[in-house]
C-alpha cells in the first residue's frame, strides 16, 4: 500500500454501564482514525490497562461503584509516565464530581447525551493536545466551588501582563488561533504565551490553568 498513513488515536473506555460502553465503541470505531483498544467497568482497572494498552485518550465515567472517575484520573496522571488525556463522561454538567475530576487533571468533560459528532470531535481535540473547555459550564461549577486556594496563587506565578491577558482569554474558551486574532499577534506568539502560562502555574493543560485562575480568585465566576 502506498501513500501517507494517518496516525490512529487509541481510546480506552471506562464506564460501569455496558450499554454506554457499547454506544461509545460504536461511535469511535466507525471513524477511520479512531479505535477503541480496551474497556473497563471500574476505576480499579484503569492504571494497569493504560500501562498495557497505552491509549491516547481515556473516556472516563465520573461515577463508578468502587473507584470513581476522580480517583482513577488522579491515579493515571500521577502513576503513569507520559499519561493519556482524560475526558470525563457525565450525565449532568453541574455534577460536583465533574469539577473534582477537572481539578484532579481531566482535560475536559462530555455529556452522555452528546451527539456522536461531538464525541469524535472531543477525542480528536484532546489527542491533538488541546483541552475541551465549556466556558459557561466551568464558570458555573467554579461559582459553586471556588475559591479553594490562596488568593495569591496566580500572583505568585508572576505572569506578565500579556500572559495574564492570555489566561483570561483561555477562560473564555478561545482557541490559539482565535486568541491570536484577538491580540493581533502571530499564532506562534500565542502558543509561546500559553506554554509560559501553563509552566508558571504548573498546569498540565488549559483546563487546569483555568481552574487555577478561578480557585485563586484571579478570575471571578460572576
Amino acid at each position: 500500500m502506498s501513500g501517507a498513513t494517518t496516525a490512529t488515536i487509541d481510546v480506552l473506555l471506562v464506564d460501569d454501564e455496558a450499554l454506554i460502553r457499547a454506544g461509545l465503541r460504536a461511535i469511535i470505531d466507525a471513524e477511520p482514525d479512531l479505535r477503541v483498544v480496551g474497556e473497563a467497568d471500574d476505576g480499579t482497572k484503569v492504571v494497569q490497562l493504560v500501562r498495557d494498552l497505552r491509549p491516547d485518550v481515556v473516556l472516563m465515567d465520573v461515577r463508578m461503584p468502587t473507584v470513581d472517575g476522580i480517583e482513577a484520573t488522579r491515579d493515571v496522571l500521577d502513576r503513569i509516565d507520559d499519561p493519556p488525556k482524560v475526558l470525563v463522561v457525565t450525565t449532568f454538567e453541574n455534577d460536583e464530581y465533574v469539577y473534582d475530576a477537572l481539578r484532579a487533571g481531566a482535560s475536559g468533560f462530555l455529556l452522555k447525551r452528546a451527539r456522536p459528532d461531538d464525541v469524535v470531535h472531543a477525542v480528536r481535540l484532546l489527542a491533538g493536545g488541546e483541552s475541551l473547555l465549556f466556558p459557561e459550564a466551568v464558570r458555573n461549577l467554579a461559582a459553586s466551588h471556588a475559591p479553594r486556594r490562596s488568593s495569591d496563587l496566580v500572583e505568585r506565578a508572576q505572569l506578565t501582563e500579556r500572559e495574564a491577558g492570555v489566561l483570561r482569554l483561555m477562560a473564555t474558551g478561545l482557541s490559539n488561533a482565535e486568541m491570536a486574532a484577538e491580540l493581533y499577534v502571530s499564532l506562534e506568539t500565542v502558543k509561546t504565551h500559553v506554554g509560559n502560562v501553563l509552566a508558571k502555574l504548573h498546569a498540565r493543560d488549559r483546563t487546569q490553568a483555568v481552574i487555577t485562575a478561578y480557585e485563586s480568585g484571579f478570575i471571578t465566576p460572576g
